[in-house]
Order: structure tokens, then C-alpha cells, then sequence
């Protein structure tokens, strides 16, 4: 068995007249129907035309919209573009077909047309489109195709809901139904702001922020509460459902549950990892190699690389796999304190050393007792507190200042520096005996622009972290955007991609991070142009994207490729 429903506004009886006619050519097992937009007396000029025919029509309307629903039916006929705007098409639902009649109260008024010869015409062309509809076989090919897009759709693992432009959801398949637990019964016919708690799109749908765009797609990362409370990954994908003229009838929405791939990269990144130190380029693999060989080694360790190559992390984690894990790990920035500052913050005081010394006071060397001090920045320190420290490390001891008792350092030292030490001992800034009993084993960072394999992994890192800390709902980063990324030079090195990480979170509105959401330096700077093609502009504004216009003779989806953006994202520098 299979239904068909008819639908036209107004009074002139169109749907009335063509259910009439459709149940003469319609198979036993077809159920026939017909609805209006409202319940409201038919012109009787159709009964009138009928009843010429050997058909009888009711009065009145049969139905509304309000109270029949067109999803339950396997053939939907418009036959007025108001219909046709208030049922959207979409394969898989009710097969929608259009018959453009004219409305024959408003053409005998316009043209002086007779009346009853106006409603004759209608009901001809009536007529013979049902006759062609049941009599050439066109019914069974629109059911067939209409099956076949069902069958499809309900076997995808991927999850379908469509709405139209109230956001009222028509279509909801099976695979929606498991990845959220909630039943197409509960679903159909409902808001998708209010079905779903906490807005199933999460608020980054375009179509429902910013109005639909024809054609517009965009992709992002979105979290749900899954009916059963668990929180769900997902991937969305919104593309807006369109006529064959062009008109916009409402959103199409494609979800995938991602939250096994979520939780695998996640290992996959920690599994990439040391003790919190992201990386897999094999210099950073030497590092770990190096950490695990040195923790046991009671001897002092210096650290070495560029500023932001996390030199204070590498001396945590060789502290946390030490035998001295239990005691305290005590971190000291050198260059941040005067000499003065500083020899009492390392070796504390005795009360009235000094104007100001009101009591005594414990350093740093006797509160990391049994553990391990990090001496940062080593290469700033003058040279008598060099004298100081080379006689720490020789009697393993120390007197505050002010004091005449010998405090024992049972402690291990490792430095770090941004510096060439061995240079400055050789300029003699720094003590050439002090370098060696620092430098014991020493251990050299790379800088991030000499392992940008590891950019890709230490983005997703810093976004994910970013994202916990925070609140800010996860985002992905377009691979334009990633190049830029992976072509700058980082002076700053993994500081600095941590900053214009959590910058770009940011500045970004939606779920994704594009060119123009990162810091002006990195894409000003000369070495992170990103060649997406010749003249490309830097930085995207209403300037260069009426260029790329121009350039691409007004195609919005090359501009939009030749600059690296996405069509949505041009979209926001047209003029209205």
C-alpha cells in the first residue's frame, strides 16, 4: 500500500479536485488524501466543474497541515508555490513532486476570464497530469527512487536530521536515533533548539545564527549529551536543503559519532608524549631517551635550548622518575632577581643580616632538602654568586646569609640556560670550573622550527587543553591555517604556538580556526606566507577578497579556495 497527499492553499479546491481524480486512476492499494492551510468553505465553482465530470467533491476542506502530517505519506503534490514553500524536499522523506497550477479565482478576476471556465482548465490540466502520473508509469519510478533514497539513508552509519526554515525537524534516520538516543517519535515535528537539551548544534550552525545561505556548508567539532547522559564527539556537517531554483527550504544535517577517534588520538597524542612533553619527531624522541637514562643519575644536569623549548618541564619530569620523586622540586628564576635578591632567596638569612632581615628565613637549597632545585636561566648570575654556587656543589653545603653555621645540601641541581655557557667561559663571563661541575651531562633542546613535525600534534594538544580549561567549545583547525602554522618560524618556539593557540580559540566565533583568526605576525611574517596561489593577500579583508572576485570573475567558490578560506567565511566580507 502506498499514500499520496495533495496540497494547496487557499479556497479555490485545486487539492480538492485533483484526490478526486487521482482515486479514479489509483490502484486499490492506494490511499488518497488532500490538505489545505486552513479549514474553510471550497468555491463552488470546483464542485460545480466536478460534478460536469461525473466527480463529486466535498465542500470543505478534508484536512489542514496542522492536523495531518505530510511525512506519513509516500508522495507529496504541491500545486501552488506557497505549498511547495512550506513542504520541503528532501530524498528519503515523502517523494516530492510540483505541479504549478494556476489558481483559477485569481486568473478569472486578472483576465476577465468566465469563471466557470477558468475552474474547467484547472480541472483538465488536473486531469492529464494524474493520467500521466498513474497511465506511463511515472508513479512507480518516483516510488522506486523514493524507496531506494530510503533504504540508503536508514542504512548510513552516519546520522541524518533535516528541518525546514521554523527549524521544525521532518526527517530523522535510524542512525540519528542510536548516536542520540532519542526516538524519531519524540523527534519529528519538534524544534531542534528544543529536542535536544542544550541545543543540538551547539549554537555554531549558521543557518540558525546567521540565516541560510544557498549552499553554504560548514564543518565543525560538536559535544552532545547522549540521552543516557554520556557525553558524545561528534562530527557535524550543515548544509543548507535547497529547491531546484535556488530557494532555500531548510537545513540538512549530517552528524558522526567520533568519540572512540576522539579518545584514540588523545592516547595517540599522550602515547606521542613524556611525562606531559608532547612530541614525535625523533629529536624529541633522543630527549626522552635522555630523561629516562639521566633521572637516576645523582649528579647535577644541564639543560639547554632556546627560550620556550619547555626546559622547565624536561626538569620536572626528570625530578618525577627520580629516585627523589617524593621529595620537593623547587624552581628558582635566576634573571628575574638582583644579586642581592637572590643570594638570600637561594641560601636564606639569619635574622638582622641585613635592613629589612626581621627573621630568619629558609632558601631555596634547604626547602628543596632531599629533592631536587631547578636553577633557571643559570647564565644570568654574577659572578660572586657563581663563586657561591661552585662551593655549594663541592662541600655540598652552605651558610645563609648572615649565619656562621654549615646547613648540608643533600639536593640535586639542575640547570638550565638559553645561553652558549661554553662561550661565555670562554669570554670569561662565565666560570670555566663552575660550567663543568654544572654541565655534567648536559642535555640540548631542539627548537620547535627544527622539529615543525610536531606543530600538527602540539595544535590539537594546546586546543584540547585550551578547551578543558576553559570551557570554549572544542574547535578544529583548517589545514590553510595549519599551514601557516607549520611555515613560521617560532622564535618563541612552544610558548609562543601555546599563545597564538589559545589567541585563535578565541578569536574564533564558530568551530573552526582559520587564516584570519591567527596573530597579524604570524601571517604577516615573510616566511609564513602560505602559497595558495600568485598575489595571494596575507591577511583576508573586503579588499583583498573583492580582488579574488574579480581575479575569479566573480566565482565565490574559487575566491574562496584562491585565498584559503571557506565560502561561508567570504560570505561575512560581501557587502549586504
Amino acid at each position: 500500500m502506498f499514500r499520496i497527499l495533495f496540497i494547496c492553499t487557499g479556497s479555490s479546491g485545486r487539492s480538492q479536485m485533483a484526490a478526486a481524480i487521482a482515486r479514479r486512476f489509483a490502484p486499490p492499494n492506494a490511499e488518497i488524501a488532500c490538505a489545505g492551510d486552513s479549514n474553510q468553505p471550497v468555491n463552488l465553482l470546483s464542485v460545480q466543474v466536478m460534478k460536469e465530470s461525473g466527480e463529486s467533491i466535498p465542500e470543505q476542506t478534508e484536512h489542514t497541515l496542522d492536523d495531518i502530517s505530510a511525512e506519513q505519506y509516500d508522495v507529496v503534490i504541491t500545486l501552488c508555490n506557497k505549498a511547495r514553500e512550506i513542504c520541503p524536499t528532501f530524498p528519503g522523506s515523502p517523494a516530492r513532486i510540483h505541479w504549478p497550477l494556476i489558481n483559477p479565482e485569481r486568473k478569472s478576476d486578472d483576465q476577465g476570464t468566465d469563471q466557470v471556465e477558468a475552474f474547467r482548465q484547472v480541472r483538465d490540466e488536473i486531469h492529464r497530469r494524474v493520467e500521466g502520473l498513474f497511465e506511463h508509469g511515472f508513479l512507480d519510478s518516483i516510488l522506486q527512487v523514493r524507496l531506494t533514497f530510503a533504504s540508503l539513508l536508514e542504512n548510513l552509519t552516519d546520522g541524518v536530521m533535516a528541518h525546514d526554515l521554523d527549524r521544525q525537524i521532518y526527517y530523522f534516520n535510524e542512525a540519528a536515533q542510536r548516536i542520540t538516543g532519542y526516538n524519531y517519535k519524540e523527534i519529528i515535528g519538534r524544534d531542534c533548539h528544543d529536542a535536544f537539551p542544550g541545543r543540538f548544534c551547539g549554537g555554531d550552525c549558521s543557518f540558525c545564527e546567521d540565516g541560510a545561505e544557498t549552499h553554504s556548508r560548514i564543518r565543525y567539532p560538536q559535544t552532545f549529551n547522549h540521552r543516557d547522559g554520556t557525553k558524545r564527539d561528534l562530527e557535524m556537517s550543515v548544509v543548507t536543503v535547497n529547491t531546484t531554483n535556488g530557494d532555500v527550504t531548510g537545513a540538512l544535517v549530517i552528524f558522526r559519532d567520533i568519540t572512540e577517534i576522539v579518545h584514540v588520538r588523545q592516547k595517540l597524542v599522550e602515547s606521542r608524549g613524556f611525562h606531559g612533553i608532547i612530541g614525535h619527531h625523533f629529536h624529541m624522541q633522543k630527549v626522552f631517551d635522555s630523561i629516562g637514562e639521566l633521572a637516576e643519575v645523582n649528579v647535577p644536569i644541564l639543560i639547554q635550548g632556546e627560550s620556550g623549548t619547555g626546559k622547565e618541564m624536561v626538569a620536572t619530569a626528570l625530578h618525577q622518575l627520580s629516585s627523589r620523586s617524593s621529595g620537593p622540586f623547587v624552581p628558582v628564576n635566576c634573571g628575574a632577581l638582583p644579586e642581592g635578591t637572590l643570594e638570600s632567596e637561594l641560601f636564606g638569612h639569619v635574622k638582622g643580616a641585613f635592613t629589612g632581615a626581621i627573621r630568619n628565613k629558609k632558601g631555596r637549597f634547604e626547602l628543596a632538602e632531599g629533592g631536587t632545585i631547578f636553577l633557571d636561566e643559570i647564565g644570568e648570575i654574577s659572578p660572586k654568586m657563581q663563586v657561591r654556587l661552585l662551593r655549594v656543589l663541592q662541600e655540598k653545603a652552605f651558610i645563609p646569609v648572615g649565619g656562621e653555621k654549615l646547613i648540608n645540601a643533600d639536593v640535586r641541581i639542575i640547570c638550565a640556560t638559553n645561553k652558549d655557557l661554553k662561550h661565555l667561559t670562554k669570554q670569561g663571563i662565565f666560570r670555566e670550573d663552575l660550567y663543568y661541575r654544572l654541565a655534567v651531562i648536559p642535555l640540548q633542546l631542539p627548537s620547535l622550527r627544527d622539529r615543525a613535525s610536531d606543530i600538527p600534534i602540539l595544535t590539537d594538544h594546546f586546543m584540547d587543553k585550551f578547551s578543558t580549561d576553559t570551557g570554549i567549545q572544542p574547535k578544529e583547525i583548517t589545514p590553510h591555517a595549519l599551514n601557516v602554522l607549520t611555515s613560521y618560524k617560532w622564535p618563541g618556539n612552544v610558548r609562543e604556538l601555546r599563545n597564538a593557540i589559545q589567541y585563535a580559540m578565541i578569536k574564533s566565533q564558530g568551530g573552526v580556526i582559520e587564516v584570519q583568526h591567527l596573530p597579524d605576525e604570524l601571517v604577516t611574517d615573510r616566511d609564513a606566507k602560505v602559497r595558495f596561489g600568485p598575489g595571494r593577500p596575507a591577511k583576508i579583508d573586503h579588499k583583498s577578497v573583492e580582488a579574488a572576485l574579480e581575479k575569479t570573475g566573480g566565482n565565490k567558490a574559487k575566491a574562496a579556495r584562491l585565498l584559503g578560506i571557506s565560502r561561508t567565511s567570504l560570505y561575512r566580507y560581501l557587502p549586504e
